[in-house]
C-alpha cells in the first residue's frame, strides 16, 4: 500500500511536475542551448536531438535488432512499460540483492531519461527518476509510433567520447554514416550503451570486443542471425576508423565549464512558474566571454607546441624511458585498470590477466600525427599513453576576470580532465614575484644585495637549495630585479628568510590564493600547490591598479525570446599591495622577458611588445610553466604529465622557458600579426614615476671584495639554521679586528 501511494504522490506531481503530452509532442522542435563567443560567434550547442539526427528510414535493419535484441527484447509488445522486466528486477535486485537483474528500463524509459536527464542521484531521487520515467514513457507511446520512439532514442543516447546520436557516432568511430554500418559495427555501438567509458571501443578495445560479440549472441538468441552468421561475425576482429575530429568544436573544455555553471545556474534559479529551465530543450542563449579568434590561435598554438616538446622529451629520454613494460609502477597500474580488476573478479590469476594484456590486437592510439592503427596490447597502450605530456592554457582579461581563451588539455576526446581548473600543481618560480613582493611591501630596499652562495640549513635536515648553473654566482651578490630576472633560488630563499616565512603567506592571501601555501622555506621555490586559473587570477593585480580578479566565463544568459535571465556583474577585489610595490616587480618581470630566463620570446619570437612574465620549473623536472604579462591579457601555461612518476630527463627541457613558454610565443605572436588585436598587442605598461625608477636604480649585481673572495671558499655552502644569523665565517673574523672601536664601517 505504502509503495502504490509514493508512485501516487509523484503522478500527481509532489516531486516534481510530469511533462504535459503537448510539450512532448513538440519534442523534434524543442531548442537546444546555443552557446555564443564574446563577439556573438556560435561556440557550441547543447542539445537532446543531435543537429545531425538520421531519420528511421536511413537506419540499417540490423541496428534495430542489435537494439531491440539487446535492450528492449519485448518492445513491440508493451506500452512502455515491461511489467515481466519491472518484476524480474524486484525479486533479484531487491528482494534476492542480486544486481545482475538489469534495470528493468524499456527503451521507451531510456528515452524519457535522455529528454528529462535525472539530477538527484540519492536513493530516494533515484526512485523518484525511475517512477517518473515510467510515466513518461507511457505517455510518449501514446502519442508516438514505435519507428518515432526508436529514431528518437536513437538520436537523443550517448555513445563513448562524448558523441551524442547515432550518426554522430558512427561518423566518429567508423567515418560512414549509419546507412553504411555493419552488423559488427552496430553491435559495438549497440553495446557501448551498457556504459559507454567501460566499453569505448577507442580506449578498451577488449571490452568492446566481448560486450559486442554479447550484443550478437542477443540478436542470435531472438532469431535475428543464423548459426553460421553469428560465428562468423563473432570471429572477426574489432575494427575501428576513428575520425578524433569529427563532429569537433572549438575550446571543448570552456564549454564544459560553462555547461557545469549553467546546470548550477538553473537549479537555483526556477521559471516564473516555479518549473525548471532546461539546458537541452528550452532554447536558451549564453553570451561567454571567450574569443573564439583567440581560442583557435591557443589551440593551433598548443598542438604545434605540444607536438613539439613531446618530440623532444621521447627522444631525450630515449630507451633509458622509466615507462619500460618490466617497470614495477608500470605493472602495479596495469593491474589497477577496470578490465585487469574485473577478470581478478572473475577468478584469473595475475599471469593469466597479463597473458590477456599483453596480447596483440588492432587499435587505435592517440599521437601528434594523428590517430594511428596499429596492432598493440593493453600494456603498449598504458605505455603510450602514460608518457604523453599534457598542458593547461587560460588567458585572462587582467581588468575584470573575462577569460579570453581556455585550454585544459591536448585533446578533450582522449581525456576529459581539466588542466585549468581541476588540476592543481607545484608553481615553481611562478611564486617569486609573491616573495619580492612581501620583501618590498614589508620594507626591504630592492636595492639590497643577497649573495648568491648557496646556504646549508641544519634545522632543515641539511636542505641545501641551489640555482641552475650556480657556477655563474660565485663571489656575487644580487638585487631582488636581477635575482628574479634569472629566477636564482638561492637569492630568493634568502629574501623569504628576511621577510619571513608567514609575512609572506599573509601577503599571497591578498591576491585571493586559496589553496595551501606550505609554512616552509621551500615556499620561495614554488612548493606550493595552484590551479592555472587560481595563478591567472593573482597575477592580474600586477596590471589591474593591485587588485586581483576572479576569472568567469558567462556573461549573460538570455531565453528563447532574448529576454535577460542573468547579467554577470563583476565584484571589484581589495588591492593585494601599494602601487609602488605593483611597479617594482612588474619592472622586475620586464627584466625576466627582456634579459632573462623568458628572453626568448625577444629573439626567438620576435616579439617587442609590452610584456613581463616569469617561467617555473618544480623539482625533478615535472612542471614547466610560463605567466606571460601584457597590459591587456594575463596568460598561464603548464606543461607536464598527469602520472608524477613521469618527469623531463634534464632541466635545459624541463624548464618553464622551453616546455611552457613556446606556447605562449606562438599564440601571443599570431595575434599581434592580426591588426584586429592591436588594442591588446599595442597597448603599454604605465609609466614608472621617477621615484619608483630612482629606487630601482643600483647596479643588478655586485662582486664580493678582495679579501672576502680570498677567505671565502664559494664552493662549499655555508651553515646554518634557517631564521636565525649567520655563523661567521673567517672573513668575517678577520673583518672584525680591523673594525674601529667606535663601530664605523671599513
Amino acid at each position: 500500500m505504502t509503495i502504490v501511494v509514493f508512485v501516487a504522490t509523484v503522478k500527481w506531481g509532489f516531486w516534481g511536475s510530469l511533462p504535459s503530452d503537448e510539450s512532448l509532442s513538440m519534442i523534434r522542435h524543442n531548442e537546444g542551448t546555443i552557446v555564443y563567443d564574446y563577439n556573438g560567434e556560435i561556440l557550441g550547442r547543447y542539445f537532446l536531438i543531435d543537429h545531425r539526427s538520421a531519420k528511421y528510414e536511413n537506419f540499417p535493419k540490423h541496428l534495430i535488432e542489435a537494439l531491440v535484441a539487446t535492450e528492449d527484447v519485448r518492445f513491440y509488445e508493451h506500452s512502455g512499460i515491461d511489467y515481466k522486466s519491472l518484476a524480474r528486477v524486484l525479486i533479484k535486485t531487491l528482494i534476492l540483492q542480486d544486481r545482475s537483474g538489469g534495470g528493468g528500463s524499456t527503451l521507451s524509459m531510456q528515452l524519457a531519461k535522455n529528454l528529462f536527464p535525472r539530477e538527484d542521484f540519492s536513493a530516494k531521487g533515484l526512485l523518484v527518476a525511475k517512477i517518473k520515467e515510467a510515466f513518461i514513457a507511457q505517455q510518449l507511446e501514446s502519442i508516438y509510433s514505435k519507428d518515432d520512439i526508436l529514431e528518437l532514442y536513437l538520436n537523443t543516447v550517448s555513445f563513448p567520447d562524448n558523441t551524442y546520436g547515432i550518426e554522430s557516432a558512427s561518423q566518429k568511430f567508423f567515418s560512414k554514416p549509419v546507412s553504411q554500418l555493419t552488423p559488427t559495427e552496430v553491435a559495438i555501438l549497440v553495446g557501448s550503451l551498457k556504459a559507454t567509458s567501460t566499453y569505448n571501443s577507442r580506449t578498451h578495445p577488449e571490452n568492446s570486443l566481448g560486450r559486442r560479440n554479447t550484443v550478437l549472441s542477443q540478436m542470435h538468441k531472438y532469431g535475428f542471425l543464423s548459426d553460421s552468421s553469428y560465428t562468423e561475425l563473432t570471429r572477426q576482429p574489432l575494427t575501428l576508423a576513428y575520425n578524433r575530429n569529427s563532429n569537433s568544436e572549438a575550446a571543448p573544455y570552456f564549454l564544459e565549464q560553462v555547461r557545469k555553471q549553467l546546470k548550477d545556474w538553473i537549479a537555483q534559479n526556477p521559471k516564473a512558474d516555479g518549473t525548471g529551465y532546461n539546458l537541452y530543450t528550452d532554447g536558451l542563449k549564453v553570451k561567454t566571454t571567450l574569443d573564439l579568434t583567440m581560442q583557435l590561435y591557443a589551440e593551433a598554438a598548443m598542438k604545434k607546441h605540444m607536438a613539439n616538446i613531446q618530440k623532444q622529451f621521447q627522444q631525450n629520454w630515449g630507451e633509458d624511458a622509466p615507462w619500460h613494460a618490466k617497470a614495477d609502477w608500470i605493472l602495479e597500474k596495469l593491474y589497477q585498470l577496470p578490465q585487469a580488476q574485473t577478470m581478478s573478479s572473475q577468478g584469473m590469476d595475475n599471469q593469466a590477466i597479463m597473458n590477456k594484456l599483453t596480447e596483440k590486437r588492432e587499435m587505435t592510439l592517440f599521437n601528434w600525427e594523428g590517430q594511428s592503427n596499429t596492432k598493440a596490447s593493453t600494456l603498449d597502450s598504458l605505455i603510450h599513453y602514460t608518457q604523453l605530456l599534457n598542458t593547461g592554457f587560460v588567458a585572462v582579461d587582467p581588468a575584470d576576470g573575462a577569460v579570453r581563451s581556455w585550454i585544459g588539455g591536448i585533446d578533450y576526446g582522449e581525456v576529459q580532465f581539466d588542466h585549468v581548473i581541476q588540476a592543481k600543481r607545484q608553481v615553481g618560480s611562478t611564486f617569486k614575484p609573491f616573495v619580492y613582493g612581501a620583501a618590498i611591501e614589508n620594507g626591504i630596499d630592492p636595492c639590497s644585495y643577497f649573495s648568491a652562495r648557496a646556504v646549508q640549513y641544519e634545522n632543515m635536515e641539511g636542505w641545501t637549495p641551489s640555482n641552475s648553473g650556480s657556477e655563474t654566482y660565485k663571489n656575487q651578490n644580487l638585487t631582488m630585479r636581477a635575482a628574479l630576472t634569472n629566477s636564482v633560488n638561492t637569492v630568493a630563499i634568502k629574501v623569504l628568510e628576511e621577510t619571513g616565512i608567514q609575512p609572506t603567506i599573509e601577503f599571497a592571501r591578498n591576491f585571493n590564493i586559496k589553496s595551501e601555501l606550505p609554512a616552509v622555506p621551500s615556499l620561495a621555490l614554488g612548493t606550493a600547490e595552484l590551479s592555472v586559473l587560481e595563478l591567472a587570477g593573482a597575477y592580474a593585480a600586477f596590471v589591474n591598479d593591485q587588485r586581483p580578479v576572479i576569472p568567469y566565463l558567462i556573461l549573460e544568459i538570455r531565453d528563447k525570446n532574448g529576454q535577460i535571465l542573468y547579467e554577470h556583474e563583476s565584484v571589484v577585489q581589495n588591492k593585494a599591495m601599494r602601487p609602488e610595490t605593483a611597479a617594482m616587480v612588474r619592472e622586475m618581470m620586464i627584466s625576466v622577458v627582456n634579459e632573462g630566463t623568458a628572453s626568448r620570446l625577444r629573439s626567438q619570437f620576435g616579439l617587442q611588445q609590452a610584456i613581463a612574465g616569469k617561467t617555473g620549473t618544480t623539482q625533478s623536472n615535472k612542471d614547466g610553466w610560463f605567466v606571460g604579462i601584457t597590459p591587456k591579457l594575463v596568460t598561464v601555461t603548464w606543461v607536464g604529465a598527469d602520472d608524477p612518476r613521469v618527469y623531463f630527463r634534464n632541466t635545459s627541457i624541463g624548464q618553464g622557458a622551453n616546455a611552457a613558454l613556446p606556447l605562449f610565443g606562438h599564440f601571443y605572436r599570431s595575434m599581434a600579426q592580426n591588426h584586429s588585436f592591436k588594442g591588446y598587442t599595442q597597448a603599454k605598461f604605465p609609466a614608472i614615476p621617477s621615484s619608483i625608477k630612482q629606487a630601482m636604480d643600483c647596479p643588478p649585481i655586485k662582486e664580493d671584495g678582495f679579501l672576502k673572495r680570498v677567505f671565502t671558499n664559494e664552493d662549499k655552502p655555508k651553515v646554518k639554521d634557517f631564521g636565525e644569523e649567520e655563523k661567521k665565517g673567517l672573513f668575517s673574523k678577520v673583518k672584525d679586528l680591523f673594525k674601529k672601536k667606535d663601530g664605523g664601517n671599513d
